[in-house]
C-alpha cells in the first residue's frame, strides 16, 4: 500500500513539472493574457491580489529593454524562451520540485513602463513564489538604475 502511495505520489510531480507551455501566452489584443482564478500568478494587468505594478522606465525604452533583459537572465534558474523588440518570455524552475514557472515582459515604450505577468503552469498555490520573482526582478533592475 505504502509502495502504491509513493509510486502515485512521484507520478503526480513527474506530471506537474512537466506541464504544458500554456497556449495564452504573448501579447493579445495589446497585453498580456489574464492571471487564472488560482492565485499563483500576478500580473500589472490586473486587480486585486493578482496585482502587480507596472515597472516604469528611467531610461529610454531602448536601454531599458536590453538591461531588463540581463535582469532577467541573473534570476536563479531561469532562461529566456522567446524575446523580440517588445516582448520577452522565460521559463523560471523551482529548486526542490522543478515545477516550471512563465515570466512574461511587455515593453510599452509609448507609456515608459514594461507589463509584467509571472504565472504557475500547474498547482493551484506557489507560496508566493511568483510574486517574490517579480520583486526581486524589480530590485535588480532599480539597483542598475533602469526603473524609478
Amino acid at each position: 500500500m505504502k509502495l502504491r502511495r509513493l509510486t502515485s505520489l512521484s507520478a503526480l510531480l513527474c506530471l506537474a513539472c512537466a506541464a504544458p507551455v500554456p497556449p495564452d501566452l504573448g501579447i493579445g489584443s495589446g497585453r498580456l493574457a489574464p492571471c487564472p482564478e488560482s492565485p499563483n500568478c500576478v500580473s500589472t494587468a490586473e486587480t486585486g491580489e493578482h496585482y502587480t505594478a507596472p515597472f516604469r522606465l528611467a531610461k529610454p525604452a531602448g536601454e531599458a529593454w536590453q538591461e531588463a533583459r540581463e535582469a532577467v537572465l541573473s534570476l536563479p534558474r531561469t532562461r529566456i524562451v522567446r524575446a523580440s523588440e517588445d516582448y520577452l518570455h522565460a521559463e523560471s524552475t523551482t529548486p526542490l520540485l522543478r515545477f516550471v514557472d512563465d515570466l512574461e515582459l511587455h515593453l510599452l515604450a509609448d507609456r515608459q513602463q514594461i507589463a509584467v505577468r509571472s504565472a504557475s503552469r500547474s498547482g493551484w498555490s506557489d507560496l508566493g513564489a511568483n510574486r517574490e520573482r517579480v520583486w526581486e526582478l524589480r530590485q535588480a533592475m532599480q539597483a542598475q538604475g533602469t526603473l524609478r
